[in-house]
């Protein structure tokens, strides 16, 4: 592992929200995606809300990335599943699918500093849990493969075998003194059996850490907590979020919150817990408003910020406990809430639109990288050719296909692009 690298730096990679976002309810186990299910969508408002949220990284960081909508309708997967009228509505929505937003589920990312061979490792997540996400690994290794193409400083891997579910960033943290300085690994993984699948299989993280090429002793696999993913917390990542030393959780986000913090704080003396109680902030409450499904980040000045969704501060509960926060000495100075409502709708907060990758920004391909001029033709873009609104009926329709082809091909075209055509 190398020592402290000072060229390198944590850039949030925020998935662009594809032109076929719609409610189709297809993530068993996700509260809020089954609740709007048979919803209109806005897939226009929703990519505009995405483009807000990364322009206020951008000023707020000082760097932002972004990744790209997957191709849809997916007309290989249509094609497989043999569709002749008969078959159900949300077997027909999958190959519709915008779920490739939530970038948190792209992959899995070691940086240099902690691999055996000093690069950044990347597995793309297979999530072959849910039919409408499973389909979406092939692109979005080969997008990865475009956006992070330098050998010399990027190893971008296979997916784990399909026997074992990953879903990649989501279940991961990362502990350390700085970005730039070598880190503690943890993985967090689900037991099945219970009413809503566990996606995180336990043998695709260790094998992604060996992949990685991880020192062992420097990484720690947790069981998350049943009762959390009973209650609808699908990825750990909607009960617990870290940054460098802090871990920001919920009381009951592991199996056995106290051995979870004594396993991490063997390997990293440093941890700083913020723990919220349960009889301040139910699971439940912390599941509607993802209030831990937030971006917490280390800003240019030292302090860390919490980047929550507006729902958040519309909770009694959550929004007291956060001002209560504030007025602490704790180490999370500021909580900043952003309006990603059509994306909270289907079940993924701030957390969820972003894959953290630590490196240096020269070494990423410039055009995933996000300035004020990209941003205004990305808005520019989405205004003129996305679809205002998609109604369930409009699923499968060619009208919609040719509108959603059209859009990500004119994306495509702006951002220059075209590998991934």
């Amino acid at each position: 592992m190398s020592e402290t690298n000072a060229s390198l730096t944590e850039i949030n990679f925020d998935g662009i929200v594809g032109p076929s976002h719609n409610y189709a309810g297809l993530s068993l186990g996700n509260i809020a995606s089954a609740s709007h299910k048979g919803d209109p969508s806005y897939p226009r408002a929703a990519a505009l809300q995405g483009v807000a949220k990364m322009r206020g990284n951008l000023d707020r960081l000082g760097v932002q990335g972004f990744l790209l909508p997957l191709p849809r309708p997916n007309n290989s997967l249509a094609d497989a599943l043999a569709y002749d009228g008969t078959e159900p509505a949300g077997l027909r929505a999958a190959p519709w699918s915008a779920s490739s937003m939530w970038t948190a589920n792209a992959a899995t990312v070691s940086p240099a500093p902690d691999t055996a061979d000093g690069k950044c490792h990347l597995t793309p997540a297979n999530l072959v849990t849910m039919l409408h996400r499973a389909q979406e690994w092939p692109d979005t290794k080969r997008m990865l493969e475009v956006a992070f193409g330098d050998r010399d400083h990027f190893t971008v891997h296979d997916i784990a075998p399909m026997t074992f579910g990953d879903e990649g960033a989501a279940n991961h943290m990362r502990f350390c003194e700085g970005h730039g300085s070598a880190g503690v690994e943890v993985f967090v993984y689900g037991r099945p059996g219970g009413r809503f699948p566990a996606r995180q299989h336990e043998q695709a993280s260790r094998l992604v850490a060996r992949r990685h090429g991880l020192d062992p002793a420097r990484c720690v696999f947790i069981e998350q907590n049943p009762a959390a993913i009973e209650a609808g917390a699908f990825h750990n990542d909607v009960v617990a979020v870290a940054n460098e030393r802090v871990l920001f959780t919920h009381a009951e986000a592991f199996a056995d919150q106290a051995s979870a913090y004594e396993a991490i704080r063997a390997v990293f003396p440093a941890l700083e817990i913020v723990e919220v109680p349960s009889d301040i902030v139910t699971i439940e409450e912390a599941i509607r408003t993802y209030l831990f499904n937030a971006q917490l980040v280390t800003q240019p000045d030292g302090t860390m910020a919490l980047i929550v969704p507006e729902e958040c501060r519309e909770s009694a509960s959550v929004w007291a406990y956060c001002e209560g926060m504030l007025a602490g000495n704790g180490p999370i100075k500021h909580v900043i809430p952003v309006d990603v409502r059509q994306s909270m709708a289907n079940g993924g907060g701030p957390a969820c639109l972003r894959l953290r990758v630590v490196c240096d920004p020269r070494s990423v391909d410039p055009r995933f990288m996000l300035d004020d001029a990209k941003a205004d033709l990305l808005e520019q873009t989405i205004a003129a050719h996305y679809p205002e609104q998609i109604d369930p009926a409009d699923i499968g329709s060619e009208t919609l296909a040719r509108t959603v082809v059209t859009a990500r091909k004119q994306l495509l075209a702006a951002l220059g692009i075209t590998q991934l055509g």
